[in-house]
């Protein structure tokens, strides 16, 4: 790599060439990252960005490209492999003008990834997104495409929880992360800061007394969402996928069990969707251990959970998950002892340990979900449903909450047209209203600064 330190502002200009994963590209993937006219060279630019200042507090999609407004990247492919030039990238990526390992790792992710993205499942590309086996085809392809699909024995815990929270619940999830670490299990998350960094720091010890060389930090994100939540310095493997519905879907293809910290409407909206597939009848016989965690004064945070999600998914959802609060290690042996289940379960039905197949997850849940303040207020949140169709759309009201809160298309929306509605039955509306206010008071929508609502609960 050759680089060039400006002295006007904080950034460096470099050339970096990648080793490993990111040999070659075709000279059509190159020219789809370089095309401006369909708004790739932009994604690539933003998803670039959000990697170079891992590590940043913000949870503004925006601020990175206000701080850095002069940045670019180019890709492209040589004789003796690829080249990537970065233009006024940020200088805390580099030391010494060198760019961090770490952080070329998690910036040739990107690159893979995005080319993967615009070949494979772009408009008349080779998958078919249009039925259930096509699109979960299609998340096998990237997963296995960025070489994180390994045919080891279960030890995935997918970590879930959000990027604002307090002091004390970031030291919780350390905790349990270290006990999970002594266990020989690797942590996957969305890949943040908040819960999804924690578990993964406290897996780095408990690995390192294990002398463990081989560990999986894996982060889950997607186009949308990571320059909100730029991925932390310790994620070792780094997934983009090309939107939330395939994102989740990775999550559970992938782990071997689920653990929930507290988090906002993001959390929210992933305990919908994973309960909602697990309580259709196809995947009632399916083992998946599923924990709800967090210190002891997080105890109210669930209760409010655990209400909500008996009022809307009846008390059969209470069977699909345990909650433990304030005992990191009760936690990590429950875990370890689910995964155990979990492998005697995928022996007996000849699934393979690194993907699973046998999980049932119907095309409402595949689907990709454009938050329009029409789509919004459409959503049937009304009692008399079956339990995965209501959570199927509860789960769309949280993930537009989501796009509301810090993603540039669904900030657009709201300034442009004021807050989303949601309508439905009183009683859950208001469960909703409380669930989101006490989402507010506790400071769980916004990192930093005073929040204002993108949405209206309207009953």
């Amino acid at each position: 790599m050759t680089a060039t330190i400006t002295t006007a502002l904080p950034t460096v200009n470099a050339r970096i060439y990648p080793r490993g994963g990111l040999d070659v590209l075709s000279r059509d993937e190159v020219a789809r990252l370089r095309d401006a006219s369909t708004g790739m060279h932009d994604l690539l630019r933003r998803c670039a960005l959000a990697v170079l200042t891992s590590g940043s507090t913000s949870d503004d999609p925006r601020a990175a490209q206000e701080l850095y407004p002069h940045f670019d990247i180019q890709v492209t492919q040589q004789d003796r492999g690829v080249r990537i030039d970065l233009d006024n990238a940020p200088a805390m990526a580099f030391v010494d003008g060198e760019i961090i390992r770490g952080v070329a790792e998690l910036l040739f992710a990107v690159v893979r990834d995005l080319a993967y993205t615009a070949m494979e499942l772009a408009p008349g590309g080779s998958q078919d997104l249009e039925s259930s086996a096509g699109i979960t085809d299609a998340v096998f392809g990237l997963l296995r495409n960025a070489r994180i699909l390994h045919p080891t024995d279960p030890n995935l815990v997918v970590c879930w929880g959000g990027h604002s929270i307090s002091r004390d619940e970031y030291v919780y999830t350390k905790q349990v992360g270290y006990e999970l670490g002594l266990r020989g299990l690797d942590i996957c998350t969305g890949c943040g800061p908040g819960a999804m960094k924690g578990p993964m720091k406290g897996a780095t010890i408990a690995h390192a007394k294990q002398r463990r060389n081989r560990t999986r930090y894996i982060g889950i994100t997607e186009p949308g969402i990571i320059a909100a939540e730029s991925p932390n310095p310790i994620v070792n493997h780094l997934v983009i996928m090309p939107d939330i519905e395939k994102r989740l879907e990775a999550f559970i293809r992938l782990g071997h069990g689920i653990i929930v910290f507290p988090g906002g409407v993001g959390t929210a909206e992933e305990i919908l969707y994973l309960l909602g597939i697990l309580l259709r009848e196809e995947n009632a016989h399916l083992p998946f251990p599923l924990v709800f965690t967090g210190p002891t004064a997080s105890a109210p945070y669930f209760e409010q959970i655990d209400k909500f999600l008996r009022l809307t998914l009846g008390e059969a959802a209470t069977s699909r998950y345990e909650i433990i609060i304030g005992d990191p290690d009760a936690v990590a042996k429950r875990m370890a002892s689910g995964i155990r289940k979990v492998r005697e379960h995928r022996i007996a039905q000849k699934d393979s340990f690194y993907f699973n197949w046998s999980v049932d997850i119907p095309l409402e849940f595949q689907r990709p979900f454009a938050p329009t303040h029409e789509a919004m207020a459409a959503l049937d949140l009304h009692h008399g449903r079956k339990p995965h169709e209501l959570a199927a759309d509860l789960r769309r009201a949280f993930s537009g909450i989501v796009a509301g809160n810090v993603k540039e298309d669904g900030m657009r929306r709201i300034e442009a047209h004021g807050p989303f509605e949601i309508h439905g039955d009183h009683d859950m509306m208001q469960s909703l209203d409380a669930l989101l206010r006490a989402f507010v008071a506790q400071r769980r929508m916004k990192i930093a600064g005073e929040y204002k609502p993108c949405y209206r609960v309207v009953a």
